[in-house]
C-alpha cells in the first residue's frame, strides 16, 4: 500500500537515507494503530491514531521551496483548530428554499450561505464540501421568537457584534451573550402534516381555483396530489367552505390555491382569480397563518383580482414551509440578511449532556440553520495528501507517532546520519494542544541534546515554554534556532482568519519569555495578507510589537495560496472582505505566489520598519542555524508560508 512505509512493528529498522516527502500520504484506517478518544473538554470530538512509525527524520524533496533539508513531524493533523456543531434535527436552508435536517445533509448538496459583511450580508447558494458527526457537551440557545438551537460551546453564530461562540473554551474567544441580535431570516416554520383537514383544504383550494377561470396555468403536480387525497376525503365535502376551518385546513387550502392560481414573482407569492370570494378566503388563510396579504382591493365584475404576500425572504420561506405547496426553486440569491430584534438571544443554557452533534463545511464558510447564520469549519484542501478529509478530519483526527523519542535516538545514532540541522514545526505545529497530553517533544529534544544535533523550532503555540529547561540544555551543546510566527497584531483579523491559534499577544509573550531565557528569537511575520495586513500602519504596528517583545529579527512572509487553499481562502475573502476579491484575482492569477515585485515591496517596507524599531538585522530563515550576529545580508524572502 502506498502509505505502508509510514507505520511499522516495533523493531523494524529503517534509516532516513532516501528523499521522502516531509508529509507522506496517510489513510484514516491504519493497521495496528491504537485509536483513542479523551473525555477532556479540550479534546472532545477528537480521535487520536497512535502508531509506531518506521522513521521520524524526513528529507524534504529537492523541488520544495524551503531553506532546510530535514524535518521532524511527530504529528499529522493539528488540534489547534476548533470544531463547530449543531443538533442533527436542526433544519438547514437548501438553495431551492426547502429545508433538510442537518444530520441528513450530504457533500454536494446545494445549501444557502451568505457573503458580505454587517448590514450588507447577502444570501448566495453554496455547495456542501464535507459532513461529519461528533459528540460534544451541548448547550441550548433560545431566541426572542422562540427559536431553540442546540449546539456545542465551540459553535459560532453571526450577531450584530460579529461571530460569537456559544460558550468558548478559550478566554480570548468572543462569547455569545443574552441580548445579542443574531443575523438571519427567522425561525423556519414546521412543515404541514397531511391530515384529513389539510387534504380537504388542498382539494378545495385547487378545485375552486380552477373553477374561477383565471387563466393561470395549472400546476400538474397539484392534480396528482389531489387525486391521491381523494382516496381519503370526499370531493363533495372537500369543496364546501368549512364553518370553523383549522390551521391544517388553511395550510392545505393555500397549497391547493397556489397549484391552481398561484405563481412566484421573485420573493412574492401571487394568487390571481376572477372570484372575489375565493380571493377573500385566500386573504383569510394568509392572515390566520401570520402572513401579510396585500389585495385584492376593488375588483370589477369579470376582472381578475390579485393577492400577494410581502416581498421579503422571511415571507417567501414561511409560505413555502407552512403550506407545503409544490413550487419551483426559490430565487433568493443576493437577498440581504440582517440582525433583528426578534432574533435577540434570550437565554443560553448548558444542558449537562454530551449529545451527538453534526456539522458541515461549505464554499462560503457558513450556512443558515433554523433561520440564523451559522459558522462552519473551513475545508483545508491543502492537507488532502493525508488521505484524511480536508476539513474536520485534519482538525479532529490526529496521527501520533508515539515511538518518536525512541525512533529519533536510533536515527541520530546511526553512522550514516551526518548531523544535519533539523527543522521542526514547519508543516504541523509540534506544540499543538495534543502535545500537552502526549509529551513527545521532551524526548525528541533530549535526544537532539544528547547527540548535539542542531535544530530549529517554529511554533504558534505557547506550550514550548514547558520545555524551556531542555531548550537551554540543548543550546549549551549545539545551535538551537527558535522562531515564533506572528503575522500581524490586529486581533479582529486574527479572530476571523486564525481563530484556532493563540492570540498574537500570547505569542509575543512567548517571544519575551524565550528572550529573557537567553535565546535569540526570530519572528516569522507570516502570513502577511494583501489588503488587510500589508499596509504601512499594520506593518509598523506589528514590527513595533515584535521589537518590544525582544525578538532579534523579523522575516516577512507573504500569503502563499497553494491549490486547495485558494478555494477556501477565496470563500473567506468573499465572505469577510468582498471588496478585495478583484485584487486577489489580480495578484494571484492562476498561481500560488504573489508577483516578485509585490514581495520585494513588502520586504522593503518591513525592512524600513525594522530599522525604525531597532531590528535592522534581518532574521535568519527557518533552518539557518547561524547565530543572529551572523545573519545573511538583507534579501527578499520568497519561500512563503500558507495561512494555516
Amino acid at each position: 500500500m502506498r502509505w505502508s512505509h509510514l507505520s511499522a512493528q516495533p523493531g523494524d529498522g529503517s534509516l532516513p537515507d532516501r528523499a521522502a516527502p516531509a508529509a507522506p500520504p496517510l489513510p484514516l484506517a491504519l493497521p495496528g494503530a491504537t485509536v483513542r478518544r479523551f473525555d477532556t473538554p479540550g479534546f472532545a470530538g477528537m480521535t487520536f491514531y497512535e502508531i509506531h512509525a518506521k522513521s521520524l527524520i524526513n528529507r524534504v524533496p529537492g523541488a520544495s521551496r524551503v531553506p532546510f533539508e530535514w524535518t521532524v513531524n511527530p504529528y499529522r493533523g493539528c488540534s489547534h483548530a476548533c470544531t463547530y456543531c449543531l443538533a442533527g434535527d436542526t433544519p438547514i436552508l437548501l438553495a431551492d428554499g426547502s429545508t433538510r435536517p442537518l444530520a441528513q445533509i450530504r457533500p454536494g448538496d446545494a445549501v444557502m450561505g451568505t457573503m458580505g459583511a454587517g448590514a450588507h450580508r447577502r444570501c448566495v447558494p453554496t455547495t456542501v464540501l464535507d459532513h461529519w458527526e461528533t459528540s460534544k457537551p451541548a448547550f441550548r440557545v433560545t431566541l426572542a421568537d422562540g427559536t431553540r438551537l442546540v449546539a456545542s460551546g465551540d459553535h459560532r453564530f453571526l450577531t450584530d457584534r460579529g461571530w460569537r461562540h456559544v460558550s468558548p473554551a478559550e478566554p480570548h474567544q468572543p462569547a455569545l451573550a443574552v441580548g445579542d441580535l443574531m443575523f438571519g431570516v427567522g425561525h423556519f416554520a414546521e412543515p404541514p402534516k397531511e391530515s384529513p383537514d389539510y387534504q380537504s383544504g388542498f382539494v378545495c383550494g385547487l378545485i375552486r381555483g380552477d373553477a374561477s377561470g383565471s387563466g393561470v396555468a395549472v400546476e400538474g403536480d397539484a392534480w396528482v396530489r389531489a387525486d391521491a387525497y381523494l382516496d381519503d376525503v370526499s370531493l363533495t365535502e372537500a369543496v364546501r367552505w368549512p364553518e370553523l376551518p383549522s390551521s391544517d385546513w388553511f395550510r392545505g387550502f393555500l397549497a391547493g390555491a397556489f397549484g391552481a392560481v398561484g405563481r412566484t414573482d421573485r420573493l412574492a407569492v401571487v394568487l390571481e382569480s376572477t372570484d372575489v370570494g375565493y380571493l377573500r378566503w385566500i386573504v383569510h388563510a394568509l392572515t390566520h397563518l401570520g402572513l401579510v396579504a396585500r389585495g385584492p382591493g376593488p375588483v370589477r365584475p369579470g376582472a381578475t383580482g390579485r393577492v400577494e404576500t410581502e416581498r421579503h425572504l422571511d415571507a417567501a420561506l414561511r409560505f413555502r414551509h407552512l403550506t407545503g405547496a409544490s413550487m419551483g426553486p426559490l430565487d433568493a440569491s443576493g437577498v440581504g440578511v440582517r440582525g433583528e430584534r426578534r432574533l435577540a438571544v434570550a437565554d443560553i443554557e448548558e444542558l449537562g449532556l454530551t449529545l451527538p452533534l453534526f456539522d458541515i463545511s461549505t464554499g462560503t464558510g457558513d450556512f443558515i440553520a433554523d433561520g440564523v447564520v451559522s459558522h462552519n469549519c473551513f475545508a483545508r484542501k491543502t492537507h488532502t495528501y493525508l488521505d484524511l478529509d480536508a476539513g474536520h478530519d485534519f482538525d479532529s483526527r490526529v496521527l501520533v507517532k508515539v515511538n518518536a523519542g525512541e525512533l529519533i535516538r536510533r536515527e541520530l545514532a546511526d553512522p550514516r546520519w551526518a548531523g544535519a540541522p533539523i527543522a521542526m514545526g514547519t508543516n504541523v505545529d509540534v506544540y499543538q494542544r495534543a502535545e500537552g497530553r502526549y509529551r513527545l517533544m521532551p524526548e525528541i529534544l533530549a535526544a537532539l541534546r544528547d547527540h548535539a544535533n542542531p535544530f530549529s523550532i517554529l511554533t504558534k503555540g505557547t506550550l514550548i515554554l514547558r520545555d524551556l529547561d531542555l531548550l537551554r540544555q540543548a543550546a549549551e551543546v549545539t545551535r538551537v534556532g527558535l522562531a515564533v510566527s506572528v503575522g500581524f497584531v490586529d486581533e479582529t483579523v486574527w479572530r476571523s482568519a486564525e481563530p484556532g491559534t493563540p492570540s498574537p499577544g500570547r505569542r509575543l509573550q512567548v517571544v519575551r519569555r524565550l528572550t529573557d531565557a537567553g535565546f535569540a528569537v526570530n519572528v516569522l511575520m507570516a502570513p502577511i495578507l494583501p489588503g488587510l495586513t500589508d499596509t504601512d500602519e499594520s506593518i509598523d504596528e506589528t514590527v513595533a510589537a515584535i521589537a518590544a517583545a525582544g525578538a532579534v529579527g523579523v522575516t516577512p512572509l507573504a500569503l502563499h495560496l497553494r491549490p486547495g487553499a485558494r478555494e477556501w481562502f477565496a470563500s473567506w475573502i468573499g465572505r469577510e472582505h468582498p471588496h478585495l476579491r478583484p485584487r486577489y484575482r489580480e495578484l494571484y492569477g492562476n498561481g500560488s505566489y504573489l508577483p516578485r515585485a509585490y514581495q520585494d515591496e513588502i520586504a522593503a517596507r518591513v525592512r524600513m520598519a525594522t530599522r525604525r524599531h531597532g531590528l535592522h538585522r534581518p532574521a535568519a530563515p527557518v533552518g539557518d542555524h547561524r547565530p543572529a550576529g551572523d545573519a545573511p545580508a538583507a534579501r527578499p524572502v520568497h519561500d512563503q508560508l500558507t495561512l494555516l
